[in-house]
């Protein structure tokens, strides 16, 4: 005779729900991933800055073996100074750099997150990454801010920059510090000098 058990019943059906649950969201949380990654490489797949670049960057610049080039974006905006006396000599008063303020722009012209103070690089899915300088190259263009690698040391979200592991500044156009202008009677001035580069994306395949 066939019995029926109500708690095992119960059991399997709560479990078989959960698992549901668990592979919904998982799916979800892929789609909302990949979602970002198109929207930042602007559906023309993956960056090609190693390809585009690998002859001229400088090798200070190269990140560690394992890295792979995720994306790339275009940033215009402005590297912002302000006018202030240097820390060894109070008389004497300098261009002292504040923060970078840019929009990222992907393949297709679209706007696809925010570059601002930290140095943090913020998509529009939530996701950003906070990074360190490690290297410094000077720009071919001596009129031009330096080029650099950046060692990601801080996440928030979950979308395209969350993995993000290195970040290299390159083919930099502007944004240096005037030449003169900042003296005691400009303290505290703020100038905002536009700029243009292009940042790389990386992350470890280890």
């Amino acid at each position: 005779m066939r019995t029926h058990d109500p708690a095992t019943t119960s059991t399997d059906n709560s479990f078989h729900c959960s698992v549901t649950t668990i592979s919904r969201r998982t799916l979800l949380r892929g789609l909302g991933i990949f979602a970002a990654f198109a929207m930042m490489v602007g559906f023309a797949g993956a960056a090609t800055a190693q390809g585009t670049y690998a002859a001229t960057v400088p090798d200070n610049l190269t990140p560690p073996d394992g890295s792979v080039l995720l994306f790339e974006l275009q940033a215009d905006g402005v590297q912002i100074y302000t006018c202030e006396a240097k820390p060894d000599d109070a008389t004497a008063f300098v261009w002292t750099f504040k923060a970078p303020e840019a929009e990222l722009i992907n393949s297709q012209g679209v706007v696809a997150g925010h570059h601002f103070g930290g140095p943090t690089w913020e998509g529009f899915d939530g996701s950003s990454v906070v990074g360190n300088v490690l290297e410094r190259a000077d720009s071919p263009d001596s009129g031009s801010i330096p080029w650099l690698l950046l060692e990601a040391k801080d996440h928030a979200g979950t979308g395209a920059f969350s993995t993000i592991t290195y970040v290299q500044r390159l083919n930099t156009v502007g944004g240096v510090a005037p030449a003169d202008g900042c003296d005691p009677s400009h303290a505290g001035d703020e100038v905002r000098q536009p700029y243009q580069a292009t940042y790389a994306f990386y992350y470890a395949t280890a």
